[in-house]
């Protein structure tokens, strides 16, 4: 089993290059799981409610406002979208939301990456996954596309859950051969935005070294890594998300970041 966290210009994947390459995977045996983002998108809801928006570490910072836009967004907007594209291109495809259907649960988030303590509002750390939704759709053989909304643990109310995040710990959860992150830029950068300073393949333990040394944007999809790892996945591939052939290119072992136990 593979997951794949769909990101950047994958999200639309108007030509259906992304979806061509999951149907592929699929042909040859694959059995994928789909989590998808929606920065973007939740901006714009933002903006056009008016609501002002801030990032801290990565995070965005998540009133109880806000995350009414939120997962309105991700898991009736985006999540749906997402499904409908890649069955436009021949795969079963089903979009379900980590919070309602009860495969995710958080705490709330109190740390950035590099131990900062912070205030996040509604922003969760998964403490557990449930892959029971999953695993059934995967058995009937269809595709999940899961929303990052997590329940809370005492099921009071939902976590805007960060996507890398949530797909690490659903990789670990279903001990997922790999995670592929697609993401806006190439891979791991060790001196973003130097271009040149991409890392091509690194072990968790010297990422784990590095890890505070990473820009903002850079820093969940680190942890992202390092948690899959230390939750079961045996490897992570961060890819550009805005280059076509980058998701097949990864299903053939190559291309972006290749992060290893």
């Amino acid at each position: 089993m593979i997951v794949i966290k769909f990101g950047g210009h994958a999200m639309t994947d108007e030509h259906g290059a992304f979806a061509r390459a999951i149907s592929d995977a699929i042909a040859t045996g694959v059995t994928p799981v789909v989590v998808h983002g929606g920065g973007p998108q939740i901006g714009e809801a933002l903006k056009a409610a008016a609501i002002e928006t801030s990032f801290v570490g990565g995070f965005r910072v998540t009133t109880p406002e806000t995350f009414e836009v939120v997962e309105r967004v991700l898991a009736h907007e985006v999540g749906p979208s997402v499904a409908r594209s890649l069955a436009d291109h021949g795969v079963n495809a089903v979009a379900i939301s980590g919070r309602s259907s009860g495969t995710l649960v958080a705490k709330a988030l109190t740390t950035l990456v590099d131990g900062t303590p912070a205030d996040l509002g509604l922003v969760g750390v998964i403490s557990s996954v449930n892959p029971k939704a999953v695993n059934e759709l995967v058995a009937a053989g269809k595709v999940p596309v899961i929303s990052p909304i997590a329940t809370s643990e005492d099921g009071a109310h939902g976590y805007n859950v960060n996507a890398d995040l949530a797909a690490a710990a659903i990789a670990g959860a279903l001990d997922a051969q790999w995670l592929i992150i697609m993401t806006d830029v190439e891979g791991i950068y060790k001196n973003w935005p130097d271009k040149g300073s991409l890392i091509e393949s690194i072990s968790a333990q010297e990422l784990e070294s590095l890890k505070a040394s990473f820009a903002e944007g850079m820093a969940p999809k680190v942890q992202a890594c390092l948690d899959a790892i230390s939750a079961g996945a045996k490897s992570v591939r961060i890819i550009d998300g805005t280059n076509p052939s980058a998701l097949r290119d990864a299903l053939l072992g190559v291309g972006g970041t290749l992060v290893v136990a």
